[in-house]
């Protein structure tokens, strides 16, 4: 019997570089960096480096402004791990899925939200609901709770039906909410802490457009119908300029398929609101605020009152998603949406007390509840607030006043984002921590893919 040929190994980066996140606050010098093609290739990258007495932290397009991904040891880099898998036609939607729901697709790990949105357009599809950005790959944007906004949409993860992965041990499983279900329920939004994430099952839709409603309101106004806010379109979110009474809100509503009425926003309006506003005025204001912070609350009139009202209608990740090229850092958490009125309040007393100035504004987003146990929307609705420092500018208290009020609101921090806590307080704010301790521990044993960051908000091992 003839042996078959042995495929290709990874290919590695030929010795230790320093590897840089994208806002450039996080850095690390790996041993090596593995670039696996398919999930064999993920084995062998996880058996060399146990053999070499090495961890091992997968990354994607290293979005995430934590440490999550900071190794001495193996970084697997999942990007060449592109594309899709498969495709399983629906002629009803599964029970844990949107009514919405036509189709089942598997998609490789390492495959960017802006391909996976174009792959799918092709297919006549959607995906369900997005962030604001689609730089990230599937694998790191899910795994980090990634969301948009939407009081009935979960975030991506929410959308995610199956898993197969690459165990610290080396064998390649699948797993669901029916197969291997703690397993999948730990690992959904799970930092690569429980195995290397090479495939997902994605729930997707029927390709929809949107009819797209942007506007200048007063925080006042918004501040009066903030706890029905939420339900004024599909998916709503506003941007306050702290130090002003201005909000750009955002009413985004659901098109059906065989509606084909509304009007392309003109090429020249995009390119003036999108890039030359949002990207190069705005980044010459963060530029001049960091140099010149005294001016800030002036720049921050200048960027409100510089974004009109628009109205369009367009496909609906060309609406979901925005241009961002002025880098941040950012902090952004998930509270009660009960509380909405109640944190927001608090947020703008204690900044205007405390005389706290940044040229980004504070977004606001809503979104539902899911069912993965690290997930910021585990069995709980919420509000997020996030909030962005310019990489330029000097470092306030700004963070740390903000994160001091969402901690009195059982605040859950973005997975992606920065934050201060740790595994005793994430204890107190997931249900199932305990569960995901014990799961972490049964496939990881020895902590091949641990990190210190891992081991902060997650716990030791064993």
């Amino acid at each position: 019997m003839t042996t078959p040929a042995k495929p290709p190994r990874p290919s590695a980066s030929g010795g230790p570089r320093t590897w840089v996140n994208w806002a450039g606050n996080v850095s690390c010098t790996p041993a090596r960096v593995e670039y696996p093609t398919t999930p064999t290739e993920v084995t062998w990258v996880l058996d060399r480096a146990r053999q070499d007495g090495r961890t091992v932290r997968p990354v994607g397009s290293g979005h995430s402004f934590t440490p999550a991904a900071q190794t001495d040891g193996v970084l697997v880099d999942l990007r060449a791990m592109s594309g899709l898998d498969g495709i399983e036609r629906l002629a009803a939607p599964p029970n844990d899925a949107l009514p919405e729901t036509c189709a089942r697709v598997w998609v490789r790990a390492g495959t960017t939200l802006h391909d996976l949105n174009a792959m799918l357009a092709h297919l006549g599809l959607a995906m369900p609901n997005l962030g604001d950005i689609d730089g990230q790959t599937l694998a790191g944007a899910a795994s980090t709770g990634t969301h948009g906004t939407g009081a009935r949409f979960t975030g991506i993860a929410g959308f995610v039906s199956g898993l197969r992965l690459v165990l610290p041990d080396g064998n390649l499983v699948e797993c669901s909410r029916e197969d291997r279900s703690e397993l999948f329920h730990a690992a959904l939004v799970g930092l690569g802490a429980f195995g290397i994430v090479v495939a997902l099952r994605v729930d997707v839709v029927p390709a929809f457009r949107i009819h797209a409603q942007e506007r200048p309101e007063s925080l006042a106004a918004v501040f009066e119908r903030i706890d029905t806010l939420p339900g004024e379109a599909d998916h709503v979110e506003f941007f306050w300029f702290p130090g002003t009474d201005r909000v750009s809100a955002k009413f985004n509503t659901r098109l059906a398929a065989h509606d084909l009425s509304g009007t392309p926003l003109p090429p020249w309006r995009r390119v003036l609101d999108d890039e030359v506003l949002c990207n190069g005025l705005f980044g010459g204001i963060n530029r001049l605020g960091a140099r010149m912070p005294r001016l800030v609350p002036a720049l921050n009139e200048v960027s409100a009152r510089g974004l009109s009202a628009r109205t369009y209608t367009a496909g609906s990740s060309e609406v979901f998603i925005s241009s961002r090229r002025v880098k941040f850092r950012e902090t952004e958490y998930a509270l009660p949406i009960e509380a909405a009125g109640d944190v927001l309040r608090a947020v703008v007393t204690e900044l205007g007390r405390r005389r706290i100035t940044t040229t980004f504004p504070l977004e606001v987003r809503f979104a539902g509840a899911d069912d993965a146990w690290l997930s910021t929307g585990f069995e709980r609705r919420n509000v997020y607030i996030a909030a962005h420092e310019y990489v330029g500018s000097a470092s306030q208290d700004y963070f740390e006043v903000l994160q001091n009020i969402f901690d009195a609101y059982e605040g859950r921090p973005h997975w992606g984002k920065l934050h201060r806590l740790d595994a005793a307080r994430f204890a107190e704010l997931y249900p199932r921590f305990g569960d995901v301790r014990r799961v972490r521990a049964d496939v990881d044993p020895d902590g091949l893919l641990r990190n210190p960051y891992l081991d902060r908000v997650l716990g030791p091992i064993g």
